[in-house]
């Protein structure tokens, strides 16, 4: 396709506070490479855990590092735009692409329609117009049964009889396989010329090993072996024996061991007798080879002069020097250089004669024959992967621009990729719900997006299958949830799961909730309070009650109580005291509604500035932390790389999460007989307006609305608040001094 792109002009969309490009041509597609990567809502995304096909993802995922990055997704355009007429067919999302949209002057699109039209070949329709996913899947009739791939690994049973599958099969038993496209077991050309390498070697090693002069010492050799550790630790205790004749004691078999010995049933393959020394230990003595030897190396000791002392040494005897014994090791040592000279591979799993047979058997070159005719068809299944590349992209690359480039799949509420489904709790439907590997690990980033995240363990009955969730309540209230409660939460392909809430980040959900918020705190205090007073009234009425039961049952065993003292006598300061407080209380009430009702008709702003002052911070952080929720933290704990902020503003939501709500023109029948019985708030309000009204009246605030009779200061006269005070007297003048005389 011709590169035309200059000067692309873009289109915005500003949603949630974030201005995101439109996608609405094939040509905002093909110029996506232009668009400044600072302006794209993703920068990455994983490609798994996501709503999208994963074959679909590591198609494009070139790095195979299980992300998406941006250089791949430009990759994947630059590669679209070579080999179709134009993006716009991208925007349908067909899983079935016209052949006519692939360009045919290109020698990619050439190659790519020559092939999409021998599949539909192969499959009976050379007419179709279209090629689908399923077309593209039933490649395996254009080949056998046993089809080579191109991969250049060949599975047991691509080969041509049974000997050359048998021979697959031993290679992988001992050199292991590798697993090709198809998921089958099996060997490339690194993995046979292992093999045979070490056959050859294994042969030759074995061939040096079947020598007279080493063969003839194969007996001898094991004999030897047998008892080589025994017989050095024989001489050692008898040279420590001459160094000292206290040793013999110490080095041979002890009284302590043999006493040990002697209280169980021995036999010759008894541990205990095998860790005794192999004869008596005695400066300068010989090993004997049958008498007064431990009965645990007798058949050992007996191979030992049959095999190697008589053969080897000339003539049998009855006990072995220990130059004779280096001179032994010496003449056998041959047979036990091949030995360590063995190959270290896995192929001695085999029999020595059939390695040499497949050694011999012209099985190397067959099966290197079987590798080359798979790598021959390589390049057809290429192009035959890549028309299923193009399908692939053809039906999921625009849904993954608008879940990468922007976000318009997520706030034109279309279900974006990383929404798993709903789940339905508390009279609420969560649509952003996304699936979690970690809770722990997620919680701990995701809790920066000042969303409420309720993590759920979800099980789906009957198969299984387990998966957990984090659901974000973003309408309504939190007062009901909490760990433990259930749900159920429905999938994308529409099947249900078992939800059980296991962890909640708890955030305002909104201003309404944090309206209300510190009065319900003031009244589960209260009632916190309640409950304990009871329980401890209750307590202590149990113990006076288990007082009084004791005392009762052992009243015959008890002296008499002395008589209970009289009642104390009457407390006038006390009374006086609690007079005060009440007074004090009430002229505290009284002045605090004196200069309530001095704010005359701004008596409802009054009201409201109280309200205002009790739940007004709660909504005051509740408005800030709402402005601050943000999706990107929920994502990148999910192995995103968000971009840009996006935001949940209070509108959108409460698009996300539905509160339940009759249907449009539902008729309701409000009559429950089984409702709780309606307390009368009209006589509690009669009750309230008869109470201010006195107590208007006695302040004195009502005497400019009645006659003169029905005045408080009528009434009461002086003795109402509202009378006016009279003046002080002054004091009387004091009398002049007498004069003196």
């Amino acid at each position: 396709m011709a590169d035309t792109r200059s000067g692309h002009k873009w289109t915005f969309f500003r949603t949630g506070g974030l201005d995101q490009v439109v996608l609405k041509t094939g040509a905002d597609i093909a110029h996506l490479d232009e668009l400044d990567q600072k302006l794209w809502v993703a920068l990455a995304c994983p490609t798994r855990g996501i709503e999208l096909d994963p074959a679909t993802l590591d198609l494009i995922d070139v790095d195979k590092d299980g992300r998406i990055r941006v250089p791949e997704v430009l990759a994947a355009i630059r590669w679209l735009r070579e080999v179709l007429v134009n993006l716009d067919v991208l925007l349908a999302g067909d899983s079935s692409l016209p052949l006519a949209a692939i360009d045919a002057t290109s020698e990619s699109g050439r190659a790519l329609l020559a092939t999409a039209k021998r599949i539909l070949g192969s499959i009976g329709t050379p007419d179709a117009e279209r090629i689908s996913l399923t077309d593209v899947a039933a490649t395996e009739k254009i080949f056998d049964a046993k089809n080579f791939n191109g991969d250049g690994i060949v599975p047991a049973d691509t080969a041509p009889d049974d000997g050359i599958e048998t021979a697959i099969e031993e290679v992988i038993s001992t050199h292991g396989s590798k697993t090709d496209r198809s998921s089958k077991p099996g060997i490339d050309k690194e993995i046979i010329d292992a093999f045979f390498a070490d056959a050859k070697a294994f042969c030759e090693w074995h061939a040096q090993g079947a020598a007279p002069a080493v063969a003839a010492l194969a007996a001898a050799s094991a004999a030897v072996a047998a008892v080589k550790a025994k017989v050095d630790d024989y001489f050692a205790r008898c040279h420590l024996a001459g160094l000292d004749p206290r040793a013999a004691s110490f080095l041979g078999a002890t009284e302590a061991a043999l006493t040990a010995l002697s209280t169980q049933a021995l036999s010759a393959s008894s541990e205990g007798l095998a860790q005794l020394p192999i004869a008596r230990v005695e400066c300068g003595r010989a090993l004997p080879l049958a008498a007064g030897v431990n009965p645990a190396w007798l058949a050992a000791l007996g191979a030992l002069a049959r095999d190697a002392v008589e053969p080897v040494l000339g003539g049998a005897r009855s006990e072995l020097t220990e130059a004779e014994w280096g001179q032994l090791e010496t003449r056998v040592e041959p047979h036990r250089a091949w030995l360590a000279a063995k190959p270290a591979s896995p192929i001695d799993k085999l029999a020595p004669e059939r390695i040499r047979a497949l050694l011999d058997g012209g099985v190397h070159a067959a099966l290197l024959d079987l590798v080359e005719k798979d790598l021959a068809v390589k390049d057809e299944i290429a192009r035959i992967d890549a028309v299923e590349k193009l399908v692939r992209l053809n039906r999921d690359f625009f849904t993954l621009l608008r879940n990468f480039v922007n976000f318009a799949a997520f706030y034109s509420k279309a279900g974006a990729v990383f929404q798993a489904g709903t789940l339905y709790l508390d009279s609420r439907g969560c649509d952003l719900c996304v699936r979690v590997a970690d809770p722990a690990k997620h919680a701990a980033l995701a809790g920066l997006a000042k969303v409420y995240l309720a993590y759920c363990d979800c099980v789906r009955r009957g198969t299984g299958q387990t998966m957990t969730i984090a659901a974000a309540f973003t309408d309504g209230d939190s007062d009901q949830l909490m760990v433990g409660r259930n749900g159920i939460f429905y999938d994308r392909d529409g099947n249900d799961w078992d939800a059980t809430i296991s962890k909640v980040i708890e955030n305002p959900i909104s201003i309404r909730q944090a309206f209300f918020a510190p009065y319900k705190r003031f009244v589960r205090m209260v009632e916190e309070q309640v409950a304990k007073r009871a329980a401890a009234a209750d307590t202590s009425a149990g113990a006076k009650l288990q007082a009084a039961a004791t005392a009762t049952a052992t009243a015959d065993q008890t002296k008499a109580a002395p008589p209970a003292p009289g009642p104390k006598a009457f407390d006038l300061a006390l009374i006086t005291g609690i007079g005060v407080a009440i007074g004090s209380i009430g002229t505290f009430i009284s002045s605090l509604l004196n200069k309530f009702f001095d704010l005359g008709p701004w008596v409802p702003a009054g009201l409201i500035g109280i309200i205002l002052a009790i739940s007004g911070p709660s909504m005051l952080i509740a408005y800030l932390k709402l402005r601050q929720r943000s999706l990107g933290p929920v994502l990148d704990a999910n192995g995103w790389a968000i971009n840009g902020r996006v935001s949940i503003t209070v509108p959108f939501g409460g698009a996300l999460t539905n509160v339940a709500a009759l249907p449009a023109g539902a008729s309701r029948n409000l009559s429950d007989p089984y409702a709780d019985k309606k307390r009368p708030w009209g006589f509690y309000a009669f009750v309230a307006a008869v109470l201010a009204l006195a107590l208007g009246w006695y302040t004195g605030r009502l005497d400019k609305y009645l006659p003169g009779p029905a005045k408080s200061t009528s009434v009461m006269g002086d003795l109402a608040p509202a009378a006016p005070k009279k003046p002080a007297e002054a004091p009387a003048p004091a009398a002049a001094p007498a004069a003196k005389p």
